[in-house]
């Protein structure tokens, strides 16, 4: 048993991190392990991982809600971290400022800080089983980007699928079946899914990945994305875009969720992000990081994690207060939502068929 602590303390330092958190907030938070991912280790040994689900603030079933996700491909332990950091943050301030607890009081936040922790436990991006789960969804794209977008070649080459004819894999099925629960009956939500390794800028990613065509919900995002802008306006470390304006994939989980949303909820507001941590600049900086592939998407200097650790503390808090007041800031009625909607397409898709067609949202 001894042993077996070792080994996970040693593979899995943010599973005790996340623990030790916890207890430390036991008195704020609401804690369950709707699944535990059962993972096999040196010696065949198998340990099973919790998969935790922690919710702070409102237990009203409608109140606005924040999702907070991490660690879904292993080797970006940099997302989990993150939203550990947050988490360390919160409850520190719990203890002492009357003001968040009054703005706890209004919202629900949810966070799931490891959703791959047998991944994470053997330093690969996809889980256990070879399967990379933001490619394991049952969801097929119009215009795949090849091999990158998912392949189901082999589990030996990167981002695999998963066999066509089998269920989504646990940590998927777990996932699922929490954000579901926390989306039911729910008019008002955001989600940020946190990532790292892709390009040398910090973005923030909206769906689709699976089409290249404007998402039905452009003309929201657009709004948060002003929002952001104009409130922090010398923050400029975000790039808001359409995930498919860098590549498209099959099998995106976010895209899967949203559209089971919107089929029960048409009347509703689900913004499901998409923060990549853009881990080329910490590679250009320090070429130490080609030496190591879990330097490629972690940053490996003490100052330099220390500073993404706190970078990113202001989109959490500002998100927070945006899910808050998303009635007061998201376009009501046909014609803002339209008017928004062309704004966005001449953003994001410039000279193209689409931002030649004003008028309202494609179905």
């Amino acid at each position: 048993m001894i042993q077996r602590i070792y080994h996970i303390k040693r593979a899995l330092p943010e599973l005790f991190e996340l623990e030790e958190l916890i207890e430390q907030g036991r008195e704020h938070l609401r804690v369950s392990v709707p699944a535990h991912i059962q993972h096999t280790y040196k010696h065949q040994q198998t340990v099973p991982l919790p998969f935790y689900v922690l919710e702070a603030g409102s237990d009203a079933p409608l109140a606005p809600t924040l999702v907070l996700v991490g660690g879904v491909h292993g080797i970006e332990r940099i997302g989990t971290q993150v939203i550990l950091s947050f988490l360390r943050t919160l409850l520190q301030r719990l203890a002492w400022e009357p003001v968040i607890h009054e703005q706890l009081a209004q919202i629900r936040l949810v966070m799931i800080p490891i959703v791959n922790p047998g991944g994470m436990w053997q330093n690969s991006r996809s889980n256990p089983n070879g399967v990379d789960l933001m490619r394991n969804a049952p969801v097929d794209a119009e215009d795949n980007t090849f091999l990158v977008g998912g392949q189901r070649l082999s589990k030996h080459l990167p981002w695999y699928r998963g066999r066509k004819d089998s269920q989504m894999e646990a940590e998927n099925q777990a996932l699922t079946q929490a954000i579901r629960q926390v989306l039911s009956h729910q008019k008002h939500a955001i989600s940020l899914d946190c990532h790292s390794g892709f390009g040398a800028k910090d973005r923030i990613w909206f769906p689709y990945a699976k089409s290249k065509s404007p998402w039905p919900n452009l003309a929201e995002a657009f709004a948060l994305t002003e929002l952001f802008e104009t409130t922090y306006p010398y923050h400029d470390v975000y790039l808001f875009e359409p995930q498919s304006q860098s590549y498209t994939t099959h099998g995106d989980i976010w895209d899967y969720l949203y559209d089971d949303y919107l089929a029960t909820q048409p009347d509703g507001l689900y913004l499901p992000l998409t923060l990549e941590m853009g881990s080329w600049l910490w590679v250009r900086k320090n070429p130490r990081h080609l030496l190591r592939y879990h330097s490629l998407f972690n940053p490996i200097l003490p100052h330099r994690h220390h500073r993404i650790l706190r970078r990113h503390l202001t989109l959490f808090d500002f998100l927070l207060s945006a899910v808050r007041s998303m009635p007061a800031w998201a376009p009501t009625g046909v014609n803002e939502k339209s008017q928004l909607h062309h704004q966005a397409l001449k953003r994001w898709y410039p000279g193209s068929a689409f931002s030649a067609k004003p008028g309202l949202r494609p179905e």
